[in-house]
Protein backbone atom coordinates (compact mmCIF):
# COMPACT_ATOMS: atom_id res chain seq x y z
CA UNK A 1 0.00 0.00 0.00
CA UNK A 2 1.05 3.55 -0.69
CA UNK A 3 1.15 6.31 1.40
CA UNK A 4 1.41 10.04 0.48
CA UNK A 5 4.32 11.92 1.67
CA UNK A 6 5.68 15.34 2.17
CA UNK A 7 9.18 16.87 2.80
CA UNK A 8 9.24 17.85 6.13
CA UNK A 9 12.73 18.67 6.11
CA UNK A 10 16.09 18.48 5.71
CA UNK A 11 19.47 17.81 8.08
CA UNK A 12 22.42 16.80 8.51
CA UNK A 13 23.90 13.01 9.93
CA UNK A 14 26.31 14.29 12.71
CA UNK A 15 28.16 11.23 12.18
CA UNK A 16 28.63 11.08 8.71
CA UNK A 17 27.85 14.72 7.49
CA UNK A 18 25.78 13.50 5.11
CA UNK A 19 22.41 15.34 4.64
CA UNK A 20 19.31 13.65 5.52
CA UNK A 21 15.59 14.23 3.73
CA UNK A 22 12.79 13.59 6.22
CA UNK A 23 9.43 12.30 4.39
CA UNK A 24 6.46 12.74 6.51
CA UNK A 25 3.76 10.11 5.99
CA UNK A 26 0.75 12.20 5.69
CA UNK A 27 -2.22 11.17 7.87
CA UNK A 28 0.09 9.50 10.02
CA UNK A 29 2.95 10.53 12.87
CA UNK A 30 5.07 8.70 10.89
CA UNK A 31 8.50 9.82 9.12
CA UNK A 32 11.22 8.48 7.03
CA UNK A 33 14.41 9.71 7.29
CA UNK A 34 16.92 8.98 4.19
CA UNK A 35 20.52 9.72 3.81
CA UNK A 36 20.98 11.23 0.74
CA UNK A 37 24.29 12.78 -1.73
CA UNK A 38 24.94 16.46 -1.08
CA UNK A 39 24.37 17.49 -4.49
CA UNK A 40 20.96 15.98 -4.65
CA UNK A 41 20.54 17.85 -1.18
CA UNK A 42 21.28 20.84 -3.14
CA UNK A 43 19.32 20.16 -5.79
CA UNK A 44 15.99 19.00 -3.59
CA UNK A 45 16.53 22.67 -1.63
CA UNK A 46 16.61 24.92 -4.35
CA UNK A 47 13.56 23.31 -5.64
CA UNK A 48 11.95 23.91 -2.38
CA UNK A 49 12.67 27.18 -2.22
CA UNK A 50 12.41 27.90 -5.80
CA UNK A 51 15.87 29.25 -6.64
CA UNK A 52 16.20 29.72 -10.26
CA UNK A 53 19.95 28.87 -12.05
CA UNK A 54 21.26 31.33 -14.98
CA UNK A 55 22.01 27.62 -16.70
CA UNK A 56 19.89 24.48 -15.67
CA UNK A 57 21.02 22.03 -13.23
CA UNK A 58 20.87 18.50 -13.87
CA UNK A 59 17.49 17.82 -12.75
CA UNK A 60 16.37 20.69 -14.31
CA UNK A 61 17.79 19.94 -17.58
CA UNK A 62 16.18 16.25 -17.30
CA UNK A 63 13.03 18.24 -16.74
CA UNK A 64 13.58 20.34 -19.95
CA UNK A 65 14.04 17.16 -21.74
CA UNK A 66 11.07 15.50 -20.67
CA UNK A 67 8.98 18.52 -21.70
CA UNK A 68 10.71 18.86 -25.14
CA UNK A 69 9.51 14.97 -25.31
CA UNK A 70 6.09 16.06 -24.08
CA UNK A 71 6.23 13.78 -21.28
CA UNK A 72 5.04 14.66 -17.67
CA UNK A 73 6.16 12.79 -14.28
CA UNK A 74 2.69 11.72 -12.70
CA UNK A 75 4.37 10.85 -9.30
CA UNK A 76 7.56 9.39 -7.55
CA UNK A 77 7.57 6.13 -4.91
CA UNK A 78 10.10 5.61 -2.81
CA UNK A 79 9.07 1.34 -3.12
CA UNK A 80 11.79 -0.57 -1.04
CA UNK A 81 14.62 -0.65 1.35
CA UNK A 82 17.01 -3.45 1.41
CA UNK A 83 20.45 -3.04 2.92
CA UNK A 84 19.77 0.20 3.84
CA UNK A 85 19.24 1.19 0.29
CA UNK A 86 16.13 2.89 -0.44
CA UNK A 87 14.66 2.23 -3.87
CA UNK A 88 12.47 4.19 -6.02
CA UNK A 89 10.37 4.85 -8.59
CA UNK A 90 9.40 7.40 -11.31
CA UNK A 91 5.94 7.29 -13.23
CA UNK A 92 5.54 9.02 -16.67
CA UNK A 93 3.27 9.83 -18.70
CA UNK A 94 2.70 11.29 -22.20
CA UNK A 95 0.53 10.80 -25.12
CA UNK A 96 1.46 7.24 -26.26
CA UNK A 97 0.98 5.98 -22.94
CA UNK A 98 2.47 5.69 -19.04
CA UNK A 99 6.28 3.89 -18.06
CA UNK A 100 7.95 3.96 -14.76
CA UNK A 101 12.12 3.30 -14.40
CA UNK A 102 14.13 2.92 -11.44
CA UNK A 103 16.17 5.65 -9.79
CA UNK A 104 17.48 6.67 -6.36
CA UNK A 105 15.23 8.33 -4.17
CA UNK A 106 16.87 11.45 -3.79
CA UNK A 107 17.01 11.63 -7.51
CA UNK A 108 13.08 10.99 -7.77
CA UNK A 109 12.15 13.66 -5.00
CA UNK A 110 14.18 16.30 -6.83
CA UNK A 111 12.61 15.93 -10.06
CA UNK A 112 9.14 15.21 -8.14
CA UNK A 113 9.65 18.84 -7.03
CA UNK A 114 10.03 20.27 -10.68
CA UNK A 115 7.22 18.52 -11.97
CA UNK A 116 4.79 19.18 -8.59
CA UNK A 117 4.14 15.92 -8.77
CA UNK A 118 3.26 13.60 -5.70
CA UNK A 119 5.33 11.67 -3.06
CA UNK A 120 4.21 8.20 -2.03
CA UNK A 121 6.16 5.55 0.43
CA UNK A 122 5.50 2.42 -0.11
CA UNK A 123 4.42 0.68 3.31
CA UNK A 124 7.00 -2.47 3.30
CA UNK A 125 9.39 1.10 3.24
CA UNK A 126 7.93 3.02 6.24
CA UNK A 127 7.93 -0.82 8.10
CA UNK A 128 11.98 -0.93 7.67
CA UNK A 129 12.50 2.05 8.89
CA UNK A 130 11.03 1.96 11.89
CA UNK A 131 13.79 1.90 14.61
CA UNK A 132 13.80 -0.96 15.99
CA UNK A 133 14.15 -1.77 20.48
CA UNK A 134 17.61 -3.35 18.97
CA UNK A 135 20.28 -1.02 21.44
CA UNK A 136 23.46 -1.82 19.19
CA UNK A 137 27.05 -1.72 20.79
CA UNK A 138 28.77 1.56 20.15
CA UNK A 139 31.92 1.34 18.22
CA UNK A 140 33.42 4.21 19.66
CA UNK A 141 34.16 4.13 23.55
CA UNK A 142 36.01 7.56 23.85
CA UNK A 143 34.57 10.28 25.64
CA UNK A 144 33.88 12.01 22.10
CA UNK A 145 31.90 8.44 21.12
CA UNK A 146 29.58 8.55 24.16
CA UNK A 147 28.88 11.96 23.93
CA UNK A 148 27.78 11.14 20.16
CA UNK A 149 25.81 8.33 21.60
CA UNK A 150 23.67 9.98 23.80
CA UNK A 151 23.09 13.19 21.39
CA UNK A 152 21.33 10.79 18.80
CA UNK A 153 19.69 8.18 21.28
CA UNK A 154 17.81 11.56 22.59
CA UNK A 155 16.65 12.69 19.39
CA UNK A 156 12.96 12.91 18.91
CA UNK A 157 11.10 13.23 15.28
CA UNK A 158 10.41 16.58 16.77
CA UNK A 159 13.71 17.67 16.59
CA UNK A 160 14.31 16.54 12.77
CA UNK A 161 11.25 19.81 12.75
CA UNK A 162 14.17 22.27 13.46
CA UNK A 163 15.86 22.23 10.42
CA UNK A 164 12.95 22.71 7.94
CA UNK A 165 14.11 24.15 4.87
Amino acid sequence: MLHKASIAGMTMDPASNTPIIILKIEEQEKTVPIWIGLLEATSIASALQEIKFDRPMTHDLFKNFLETLQISVSKIEVCDLRENTFFARIHFSSESGAFDMDARPSDAIAIALRFKAPIYVDEKVIEKSKPTDDKGEPVDQSKEGKKWTDYLENLSPEDFGKYKV
